[in-house]
């Protein structure tokens, strides 16, 4: 059976103060003040081991500022020694109910917990934590990177993001700086990463293919007799026929405005080898250029495919920012006008709309038909259920206005795309620097036509 707990006044700094989950304790001076006039009101907790010294297990934070105010002594809770576990978790659940946590000392705390058996899931039926919560801070513990992005007084989100990129120090440099300079655009910038890392490893993977495979390649190809290598499909044989894969002795690398690479067959020397183009360029009347693109050309189709990838990875992260949004326990502000301005503005985000990205948003299962035709998930899961209609109607909505945004809708400044960027940027959506770029554009005619 436990003792019976008693009432001690003790001299604070006699007291012993184990290795806490809180590793600032942020004595602030009125604290200390308060301290010094009125003393410590509230007992601390102790047990006091078989070698006569008494351990703090609850009012650490009250003990260091007793000794702080110079204090003779303080009210202290004798209890029977817990379990180390019970210990840490008492800790956790005390300093989490007054706000006095890091996610850092979280961080710290789960981790403990762990190495000494506790489960996530009793983590967090102890603290009152949802398992997700102490499973990130647990797997971002569990990263040098994101340890170290931690102790750094950087979030847990923020840390397991770092935690992906560990290794890839210029990466990790890129997101402290977003980190320090400009936050808000960190989800940008770490999904523009993912999907730069994403399409680097598909490029080098295609490149040790062709070596493999003994292929030479070339840097560029064309399609008419300006270009030193010719596309096989633009190439005629010196007989007068179509050339073929098999007369392609090089292949130029392609990519895509998502970043995919692919690799196409050409004929580099062409001339040398007897091969003539199979095309003259036709401009229907007017100067066709001559030659290979100017610097100016090709530094702007290099913006052309970077903001088309941009756009492709700020989609990615503006429909987990929708689903994120509409996950909450009421609709945002102004979502009733929001819903009725589209449908009666823009009918084509209603009857357009994609059912898997709508379902996907409300968070809610997709099913396995997707091989059916006119397979709707949004249909199957509002027949299924009758709960938060609100927030599966306005899925339909951001899902409508999503499809209508393509990779190159930056270059146009459709007030569709205007009015639903405006309006989650209203919600608290941070658009990224292409997203931008149409709320801009759409800014300027409106000025123009004033």
């Amino acid at each position: 059976m436990n003792a019976t707990p008693t009432l001690e006044m003790l001299d604070p700094k006699t007291l012993t103060i184990d290795i806490n989950v809180r590793k600032a304790a942020d004595l602030k001076a009125d604290f200390i003040r308060s301290i010094k006039e009125l003393g410590v009101l509230e007992p601390v907790i102790a047990h006091r081991k078989d070698d006569g010294t008494v351990h703090v297990l609850m009012g650490q934070r009250r003990t260091l500022g007793a000794v702080e105010a110079e204090r003779d002594s303080i009210p202290v809770m004798i209890v029977s020694s817990p379990e180390e576990a019970e210990r840490i978790v008492t800790q956790v659940v005390e300093n989490i109910q007054r706000t006095e946590l890091t996610e850092a000392d979280e961080a710290d705390a789960y981790h403990q917990l762990s190495l000494i058996g506790v489960s996530a899931a009793d983590i967090a039926k102890k603290t009152g934590r949802t398992k997700t919560t102490v499973e990130s801070a647990l797997k971002a513990k569990a990263s040098n990177t994101g340890a170290k992005a931690l102790d750094n007084g950087y979030t847990v989100d923020m840390a397991l993001v770092l935690a992906e990129f560990e290794g890839d120090e210029d990466a990790i440099e890129e997101l402290e700086s977003v980190i320090r300079d400009e936050p808000d655009y960190f989800d940008h910038i770490a999904q523009k990463l993912r999907d730069d890392r994403e399409s680097k490893a598909q490029l080098s993977a295609l490149i040790q293919e062709l070596i493999a495979q003994g292929k030479a390649i070339v840097e560029e190809a064309g399609h008419y007799a300006e270009s030193e290598a010719l596309y096989v499909s633009a190439a005629n044989r010196a007989d007068g026929e179509p050339a073929t894969d098999e007369d392609a002795n090089a292949y130029v690398i392609c990519a895509d405005y998502r970043g995919h690479h692919s690799s196409k067959p050409v004929i580099s020397d062409w001339k040398e080898l007897g091969f003539t183009p199979r095309y003259e360029r036709y401009d229907g009347g007017t100067q066709a250029q001559k030659g290979p693109m100017t610097e100016e050309q090709k530094a702007e189709r290099k913006t052309l495919i970077a903001n088309n990838k941009a756009m492709e990875s700020a989609t990615k992260v503006r429909r987990e920012w929708v689903k994120t949004l509409l996950a909450r326990k009421t609709p945002p502000k102004g979502w009733q006008y929001f819903t009725l301005h589209a449908i009666t503005h823009h009918p084509e985000t209603a009857s357009g709309y994609d059912g898997k990205v709508a379902t996907e948003m409300i968070g809610a299962r997709t099913g396995a038909e997707s091989d059916r035709w006119g397979w709707n998930p949004l249909r199957d899961h509002v027949a299924k259920t009758t709960v938060r209609p609100e927030f599966a109607l306005l899925a339909l909505i951001c899902a409508g206005y999503e499809k209508t945004i393509q990779k190159d809708s930056w270059r146009s400044a459709g007030e569709v795309h205007n009015a639903y960027l405006a309006q989650l940027v209203a919600w608290g959506y941070k658009a990224s620097e292409v997203e931008q770029l149409i709320l801009d554009k759409h800014q300027t005619q409106a000025e123009d036509t004033q």
